[in-house]
């Protein structure tokens, strides 16, 4: 019996403690969630009930150098999706025929662009009025389905801008991951290339936010008065360099027949690039709504590579424009003078085991510096390039700028090679190749490879007495306060030539076009005096790239052009008459003492 009483009191003590314990963590556990998480919990009952919604700032507008307008915006409807509200998987079904979407990439598209599933998730953008007013008149059977207007990007579809405007699109959650200080938010619209993605902080501006009182069900009732509006601050609008007028002219002028090429124009006074242009081009308008599968897949399968930027990606032999270089690192050592003559031209030259021709198969004969570059001889040259030697010649080279980028401000540029004793070594083995590489290099062919602009640069340098402004696109910004902020050329760097030998280039480059037996005479202007070089570049893959580099007036350099022209053959025949109109069509239109030809130009016209 006192057995029996013992364990009910040891049962009744554990039973009371089990209780008692029960108590302590039911008391902790309310204590915990109604103290502890309380705010948390605020929160999360006013999503229920509040919906927060980005107000989308304007995107800046961008100007070309006169003002006239190269990306704007135009009003679109985007439907969004608050996953929180999506209470049956039907409403994703009845999204997607709407939309003509797959309700499981509707719901997939909604429940990855965000991390918290209380904030509208972008669907699709782009819509018609159609579509958004059967959303406003049928709410109820779209719980969780909401629609804004935004802006869409619009650029000019005649001006091949996409080479240096860029585009914009979605971010994507490797850029939102790579740099968290930007603000990015999933869906937001961001610059993705060019101009759009250099300055995009500055044209996005600053999301403000809504407050919308909702019902249980999703249905808006109105706004909520708990929290003030935060008005968005509109993005700044840019002023670029570009001449709208001339990139459209260089379009409509180059020779698409031959489909691809580039053209690079420059203001050799301070590096403002006045016309970058790529061939083939693309319209950057098809990146303001998503791109169907069959229009990608044929765009990422073009053999012409329209994705290219050539300007500033394309790497090609420079050709004979290369020699000027060569002339120039060969006076500055003393190997020649502008008098000095060589071994005459007869049409080619052995070196070695080998025979180098020239391009004029009967000769140029006895020639001194001046006329060897008035005439293109490529014998000449050989023999310069031989005196200096692989290492001298990439010494002057990087000096010049080649074989590093330019530092324009849109991303994408390639370095081009300016090959070295080192390089050559790494590329054959050492002493593996021949000294007699630097004959190549001394009229641009071999390894040596650079793009449009570096060599714009380049004869931006020799048309501004040395000086070799940084080239840039962005002219001004203005601010939506109204204050502008002028964007100040800043100087590259000096070509690695005395007052007397650039004398003596520019002497040259003028006879090329000037010049009796110049190859691009065919250029001459009775008006103004143009200097420049023809380049015909070796292609392993086909004909001839033809090149043409030229700046005017003479005397006073205003605009200086490179255009490449891919299979084109001879620079003087395929690039330089392109290079030609687009000089005189900037001259009479932006320099007044040249202003009465355009009347000239105008008569002339049936």
């Amino acid at each position: 019996m006192q057995t029996h009483r013992v364990d009910r009191d040891l049962r009744a003590k554990i039973g009371m403690g089990l209780l008692g314990l029960a108590v302590v963590a039911l008391l902790i556990g309310l204590f915990y969630h109604q103290i502890i998480l309380h705010n948390d919990y605020e929160v999360q009952s006013e999503s229920n009930r509040i919906r927060v919604q980005p107000i989308i700032p304007k995107r800046g507008v961008i100007y070309d150098r006169h003002y006239k307008i190269i990306a704007d915006n135009m009003l679109s409807f985007t439907v969004s999706v608050v996953p929180f509200e999506v209470k049956k998987d039907i409403t994703y079904k009845k999204l997607g025929e709407l939309l003509g979407m797959d309700p499981a990439a509707v719901q997939k598209k909604a429940k990855a662009n965000f991390a918290s599933e209380f904030i509208p998730s972008p669907i699709k953008r782009g819509l018609g009025i159609e579509e958004v007013s059967l959303l406003e008149e049928q709410g109820d059977a779209y719980p969780g389905i909401t629609y804004s207007v935004e802006s869409v990007r619009r650029y000019p579809v005649d001006a091949s801008v996409e080479s240096f405007i860029g585009y914009i699109g979605e971010v994507s959650p490797e850029e939102i991951a790579a740099d968290p200080d930007k603000g990015y938010r999933p869906g937001m619209l961001v610059g993705k290339k060019g101009i759009e993605k250099a300055y995009d902080q500055l044209l996005r501006g600053i999301e403000g936010t809504n407050y919308i009182e909702v019902s249980a069900r999703g249905k808006i009732i109105g706004p909520y008065r708990g929290k003030d509006r935060v008005a968005p601050v509109p993005g700044a609008d840019l002023n670029l360099a570009i001449d709208l007028d001339l990139q459209r002219f260089i379009v409509e002028n180059f020779d698409t027949n031959r489909c691809c090429g580039a053209v690079v124009a420059m203001d050799p006074r301070n590096g403002e690039i006045l016309a970058l242009v790529s061939f083939p081009g693309m319209d950057p308008n098809i990146f303001s709504r998503p791109i169907p599968t069959e229009l990608w897949q044929g765009i990422i399968g073009d053999s012409l590579h329209p994705l290219m930027n050539r300007p500033i990606a394309a790497l090609y032999t420079p050709g004979s424009t290369a020699k000027l270089l060569t002339a120039g690192a060969a006076l500055e050592t003393g190997k020649i003078t502008e008098n000095t003559y060589l071994r005459p031209c007869y049409g080619g030259m052995q070196f070695g085991n080998r025979f180098f021709r020239c391009w004029e198969e009967r000769g140029h004969g006895r020639l001194n510096m001046l006329h060897a570059i008035e005439h293109s001889c490529n014998v000449y040259f050989y023999q310069v390039g031989q005196m200096l030697g692989v290492d001298t010649w990439h010494d002057y080279a990087t000096k010049c700028g080649f074989g590093r980028k330019t530092g324009l401000e849109i991303v994408g540029e390639f370095d081009g090679i300016a090959p070295s004793t080192a390089y050559l070594d790494r590329l054959y083995g050492k002493k593996r190749w021949s000294p007699l590489l630097a004959i190549n290099f001394a009229i641009g062919q071999g390894e040596f490879s650079v793009t449009p602009l570096q060599l714009a640069q380049f004869y931006c340098g020799l048309a501004n007495n040395g000086l070799v402004y940084k080239p840039h696109l962005l002219r001004e910004i203005r601010h939506p306060d109204g204050s502008v902020v002028r964007v100040a050329p800043q100087l590259s760097f000096k070509l690695p030539f005395s007052q007397p030998t650039l004398a003596k280039l520019n002497e040259a480059l003028k006879l090329v076009v000037q010049g009796d037996g110049g190859t691009a005479r065919g250029r001459r202007q009775k008006e103004y005096n143009i200097s420049g070089k023809t380049g015909t570049a070796q292609n392993p893959h086909g004909n001839d790239h033809a090149w043409f580099v030229a700046f005017a007036p003479s005397e006073d350099p205003r605009i200086c052009v490179t255009a490449i022209v891919e299979n084109g053959g001879h620079g003087s025949e395929a690039a330089a008459p392109i290079v030609g109109k687009i000089i005189h069509h900037f001259l009479i239109n932006n320099v007044p003492q040249f202003a009465h030809l355009k009347k000239e130009v105008a008569s002339t016209r049936p």
